[in-house]
């Protein structure tokens, strides 16, 4: 079970989340709001476990006991009065809008088996919805209403987490708004979000915001050697280049194999345009064109990375470069080749690049195209 204890960084955040609980004044809705990877979904459950607790530690209701029946039951996300909405798709051959409740299935797994510091592509993976846009449908705000016309199983409070909130569609979220401003007693709503501005004004403005910011890398080191086991070496560069998400720095950790396969072909990409060697970009290209879509997104923005720091490395500052030995061994005879007249012009590129896979152009005719504009840039 998540709680305030378990939560990295954002204490500032914390504390005032335990002020309203142990004021007996907690805001009937809340928006939690911030960059990805901050904790905003851990933090909500944690809230959420303090309010159903029946058993609160020391008598402070801001501290869950664990052991109660309630909280068992929020360990295994299937208390009855805690309630999830998350972005889905519209399944094949379904007439209806897709609702949380039908993959409830597949959220309780990747939760309980990852944890909640989790992500959209995370999430995109365990439905295998890679290429479908996901969203919150008008259908589960009836869905909604309709749980919240139940008294509490508890006779205590309820809670609805909608996670991702940006995703939900402009009928779902006007239909949401009486209830909002309105609920029944002891009825709380926890909405987070990556993207604040993109959530109806209407709904921002009946919700308490609260904002997190990105957590800082001396938290996230410290979380790394005490719940991962990281050295000390390994754990600070892994936050140094989490750029202060914790999701980004779990991630990272799962992902070294893609990490040595972007490198290699980050090292490829750069000798083949330097050595304009067309036909070869062509079987390059056309590699990369057969990954999925997420993974293309994540090894241009991994290029991109490796150009600001091929940049900085001709600083000869240490303290400016998070790279890993191998990309430092390669960095220290390609860094001159990315100077002042074309960082600029590459990193637009692959910025371009990737704004284009997601939108879905022909990934072979994306990637052969950054490939000719690169041949011209690092010539520069």
């Amino acid at each position: 079970m998540t709680t305030f204890a378990d939560i990295v960084g954002q204490p500032a955040v914390v504390a005032h989340l335990q002020s309203f609980i142990d004021s007996g004044r907690v805001p009937h809705a809340l928006l939690f709001a911030g960059p990805a990877g901050t904790g905003k979904l851990p933090t909500a459950l944690a809230l959420a476990a303090a309010l159903l607790c029946q058993h609160p530690v020391n008598g402070s209701a801001s501290f869950a006991c664990g052991q109660c029946a309630a909280c068992k039951m929020v360990a295994q996300l299937a208390h009855p009065d805690l309630h999830f909405s998350f972005p889905v798709y519209k399944p094949a051959g379904q007439n209806d809008p897709p609702i949380s409740d039908q993959f409830v299935d597949q959220w309780r797994e990747m939760m309980l088996k990852d944890g909640p510091y989790l992500s959209l592509p995370t999430w995109q993976q365990y439905l295998r919805s890679e290429n479908k846009q996901l969203y919150i449908s008008v259908r589960e705000s009836d869905q909604i209403l309709r749980k919240l016309s139940i008294a509490s199983s508890q006779g205590g409070y309820r809670v609805i987490i909608i996670w991702q909130a940006e995703t939900l569609r402009e009928d779902t979220a006007n239909k949401l708004l009486k209830i909002l401003e309105e609920p029944p007693s002891k009825t709380v709503f926890i909405l987070t979000t990556d993207h604040p501005d993109s959530i109806l004004q209407t709904i921002r403005s009946r919700s308490q915001r609260i904002d997190f910011p990105p957590i800082r890398e001396t938290d996230i080191t410290a979380a790394l050697q005490t719940k991962r086991a990281l050295s000390e070496e390994d754990a600070r560069l892994v936050a140094r280049l989490s750029e202060g998400s914790y999701t980004a720095a779990l991630a990272s950790l799962g992902t070294q194999k893609d990490r040595d396969e972007f490198f290699a072909h980050f090292v490829s990409l750069m000798r083949l345009c330097y050595g304009r060697k067309v036909t070869e970009l062509a079987r390059l290209a056309d590699e990369l064109a057969g990954w999925g879509r997420e993974r293309q997104k994540n090894f241009l923005q991994y290029c991109q990375r490796m150009v600001r720091e091929n940049f900085a490395f001709n600083f000869r500052l240490p303290q400016l470069c998070y790279l890993q030995a191998d990309e430092a061994q390669f960095s220290s005879r390609f860094a001159r080749f990315i100077n002042e007249r074309n960082v600029e012009g590459i990193a637009k590129e692959l910025e371009r690049a990737e704004t284009d896979i997601e939108r879905n152009v022909n990934a072979r005719m994306v990637f052969f195209d950054l490939m000719l504009k690169t041949i011209v840039l690092l010539r520069k």
